[in-house]
């Protein structure tokens, strides 16, 4: 019997939601940096969004990318930590910022890249990507495939260390997710971007993360500057369960860039609330089914889902579960059948619910008779 001609209908369930009224005013920020994103790595919400599409310089927040070209290949096995690559004539003589590696002498991949990541030695990266791949234009290459695998839209790399070119340029957003696929990738080999100074051939040179040194819990990543791209850093800290992530480019001064980043980290933490509402595979509703072996069947949550709300408005927070019922079968395990929607000020957010089992369709007769007594009494 065709569902449609019996109805189906939208069943909306209020969930009650007791949650604390917080007094601390919140509103939306700006910020004086060209491109600026804050996102809580936590939900993936996104705190604050300027340009984050627009094409910048990377400077060297290119390092980021070069570090995690070697973290690829150390968890692959190809590279290991103390695997040794010789210094070209070409890395000793780069200019900007310096490891001091000596040429036609052997470093350690550990080295260079605590050189790369700490020290934001120009030599340590191109040493870097002609021991991974032979020369810097092929590492290139290798870090714009590196670049497609991971979902990056808006950018290109030329070489290793982030060198002014025409043709190196990236987005707020790209630089984002090559930090983010470091941190969900990497946990572990992450943990050298927090180290705050590095000592080679007896020059021992401080992180220019400002980050480290003004913020609790920050650990990462990475500055960057060139009179073309100005100030830049990509930076992270992690409080209580909540990990942001920040972008930065374009601002004026290496001061600005300090205060900047500490301010919109602090905006970030203190004005947003993470609110649980449910873990994966939760039951939150059982719905009817139509004409099922079972009369209903457990909607569950595909994923933890929690959010990120500003705490003027964790009172205004409303659930809402929107399933059509009856729920035609048969029904196969994780087929979307209705959403969760959280609503809170003018946002709206939609989750998906799928089914927890396999539900088959009843019997030829088994049909008829329930048809019927739908028909009769309205129910299943």
């Amino acid at each position: 019997m065709d569902t449609q001609m019996l109805g189906n209908t939208l069943k909306s369930f209020v969930l009650s939601v007791c949650l604390i009224l917080f007094t601390f005013n919140t509103h939306a920020i700006e910020s004086i940096a060209k491109t600026a994103l804050l996102i809580d790595l936590s939900t993936g919400e996104i705190l604050l969004d300027k340009n984050s599409n627009e094409r910048t310089y990377p400077s060297s927040m290119t390092k980021i990318m070069t570090a995690l070209m070697a973290f690829e290949k150390i968890k692959d096995g190809t590279l290991s930590m103390d695997q040794e690559f010789m210094v070209s004539n070409k890395a000793w003589q780069m200019g900007g910022s310096k490891m001091f590696i000596e040429v036609d002498k052997k470093v350690k991949v550990s080295d260079l890249l605590l050189g790369i990541v700490v020290q934001s030695g120009n030599d340590a990266s191109i040493a870097m990507a002609e021991g991974i791949s032979g020369s810097e234009d092929t590492f290139a290459i290798d870090m714009n495939n590196l670049a497609k695998k991971i979902g990056l839209t808006g950018t290109n790399f030329v070489n290793s260390s982030g060198w002014p070119d025409d043709n190196h340029y990236t987005t707020a957003k790209d630089l984002a997710q090559i930090a983010e696929y470091t941190l969900v990738n990497h946990p572990e080999l992450y943990e050298m971007y927090g180290i705050t100074e590095f000592t080679y051939s007896g020059i021992k040179q401080d992180n220019r993360n400002p980050l480290l040194y003004s913020f609790d819990g920050a650990d990462g990543f990475k500055t960057g500057h060139t009179e073309a791209a100005g100030y830049g850093l990509v930076g992270s800290a992690e409080r209580n369960g909540r990990r942001l992530l920040l972008v930065l480019n374009g601002l004026e001064t290496s001061k600005a860039r300090a205060q900047e980043s500490l301010r919109l980290m602090d905006w970030g933490f203190n004005n947003f609330q993470l609110v649980d509402f449910y873990q994966e595979g939760e039951i939150v509703i059982e719905a009817n089914t139509w004409l099922g072996e079972q009369d209903k069947v457990k909607l569950i949550t595909q994923n933890d889902i929690s959010v990120s709300i500003p705490k003027t408005h964790i009172s205004d927070i409303k659930v809402e579960v929107l399933v059509e019922e009856p729920i035609p079968t048969p029904i196969s395990i994780n087929d979307q059948i209705g959403i969760v929607q959280i609503a809170y000020s003018d946002k709206k957010l939609q989750y998906p619910l799928i089914a927890s089992e396999d539900i088959d369709q009843k019997g030829f007769f088994s049909r008829i008779t329930s048809a019927l007594y739908y028909l009769i009494l309205g129910s299943n």
